[in-house]
């Protein structure tokens, strides 16, 4: 008798897999990005945005909207790599309806809970305080972005105070630009108290915005105790004394502040005093590596100053004496500092400072000895048969490359002739490029040599992947 086998029952076993998670771009973790979240949904900030504006009884504003459905589809959100809404008044490209406080609102709305939103640039359009209100209110409530730019809106005081206060309480933006908005004297005091506060801001571009001697006095001040700025901008103040109390404070700052790497005093009405007040101070500093003193009234007796910081001073990369009033003279002393006893410096402008053929000769053998320096800007100047000769021989021979400098040879009828090209350490500060590369390294040497670049996100992955520069500040020029 055949006995029927029994069969065992089956049995479902769950498969123990090990659990991974997505790992975030390298600089994303200090934002805790929920990586999982941004996998999973699929982004509709269009879609949420026009119900927010039927929400709050506000039109649809048509460039934000486009934005909005360009990001919806941007890989980088699937990838969780953070993005920039780009939403400039002063797009060329498009038409553009500048965006308006109520439009703001209804923006920030949107933009509460998105974690894949890193940056946002409203450069030229038309805010006031009631639209900084909103401002602070994301600020304090947000806590993936790092990168606003407010450049040349119309915020004054109190927007400048609230937007002050609530950084009090943010922890994740590094890059705040207010340049062109008329905060005054006041407004830069709320910023100079932020300063005191606030531990991860890494670069503050305070340029162009009507502060006074007082408010710079306290940004100083507070930065003799702040660790994490590394990049200042504070170009053209409102100064109306000749005593240069604002320098001596920054003087100061700088020999107490071991975090500054990148310093622009630019229309500070600087003279040779200032200049030495400064020079005394980075004796002891080993953290600045970009000085910018470009439009003041510097002479060649105050360029002997500079020369004796840079015989001493083993960190500073990148000088910026554009629009001033150095002279053959003054030419004269940095080309001999530099072919003999300087080999940390690489760039060096000297555009518009009333240099002639004797001295720009100089700075041009200069280059044949010292291989450090790799970049020169010496248009505006007096260029004689001798200087062109010179320079076009570095660029033919390799010495100075193409892109490395803001003059092109050509010959006409035997003669050699230098041409204006597009490039500086930072031509793309006030505007960028309908087309092409945005932050094209020709036209902006500094965020190719430096440290604080506009992207903070993007320079931390290339930087940390590549370990191009070790021990490098997170973040050049304020492009």
């Amino acid at each position: 008798m055949e006995v029927p086998c029994r069969s065992r029952p089956s049995v479902h076993r769950k498969k123990r897999c090990r659990k991974t998670e997505a790992v975030p771009p390298v600089g994303v973790s200090s934002l805790r990005f929920n990586t999982k979240q941004v996998m999973s949904e699929r982004p509709d900030l269009h879609q949420h945005y026009l119900r927010a504006c039927q929400n709050l009884g506000q039109p649809e504003h048509p460039f934000i909207a486009r934005v909005l459905q360009e990001a919806d589809k941007n890989d980088k959100i699937r990838c969780a790599k953070g993005i920039t809404l780009k939403i400039a008044g002063n797009n060329h490209l498009v038409p553009v309806q500048r965006v308006t406080d109520g439009d703001l609102q209804v923006l920030a709305s949107v933009l509460h809970n998105t974690v894949y939103v890193t940056g946002l640039d409203l450069r030229y359009n038309v805010l006031t305080d009631a639209g900084a209100k909103h401002v602070a209110t994301f600020l304090q409530e947000n806590s993936t972005l790092q990168y606003l730019n407010l450049m040349f809106n119309d915020i004054g005081t109190s927007g400048a105070e609230l937007i002050a206060r609530a950084l009090h309480r943010n922890k994740t933006l590094a890059y705040l630009r207010m340049t062109g908005n008329k905060i005054g004297n006041k407004g830069g005091m709320f910023f100079a108290s932020m300063l005191r506060i606030n531990s991860t801001l890494e670069k503050l571009d305070l340029g162009d915005c009507d502060m006074g001697t007082q408010c710079l006095i306290a940004i100083a001040t507070a930065l003799t105790q702040n660790k994490s700025v590394k990049a200042i901008n504070l170009n053209r103040p409102l100064l109306y004394s000749q005593e240069e109390e604002t320098t001596v404070h920054v003087a100061l700052m700088l020999k107490n502040n071991s975090s500054l790497v990148e310093l622009h005093l630019c229309k500070h009405e600087m003279k040779n005093f200032g200049v030495e007040q400064l020079c005394e101070a980075l004796y002891e500093n080993s953290s600045l590596r970009y000085l910018d003193l470009s439009c003041n009234k510097i002479t060649c007796d105050g360029v002997k100053f500079l020369v004796e910081l840079l015989k001493r001073n083993q960190t500073l990369e990148i000088l910026d004496l554009r629009a001033n009033r150095i002279e053959d003279d003054g030419a004269i002393y940095l080309s001999e500092t530099l072919a003999l006893n300087n080999r940390t410096l690489q760039a060096l402008s000297v555009v518009s400072n009333n240099i002639s053929g004797k001295g720009l000769v100089a700075l041009s053998d200069a280059m044949k000895t010292n291989m450090e320096l790799s970049y020169i800007y010496i248009w505006g100047n007096k260029f004689d048969e001798a200087t062109c000769m010179a320079f076009s021989e570095l660029i033919q021979t390799g010495r100075l490359k193409p892109n490395c400098t803001d003059v092109e040879p050509y010959e006409v009828d035997g003669h050699v002739h230098l041409a204006e090209l597009s490039h500086g350490l930072k031509k793309h500060y006030y505007w960028t490029p309908s087309c092409g590369e945005v932050t094209n390294k020709d036209a902006n040497a500094s965020l190719a040599i430096a440290a604080v670049s506009e992207h903070l996100l993007e320079y931390r992955q290339v930087h940390q992947t590549n370990n191009l520069h070790p021990g490098l500040p997170l973040g050049s020029s304020f492009a």
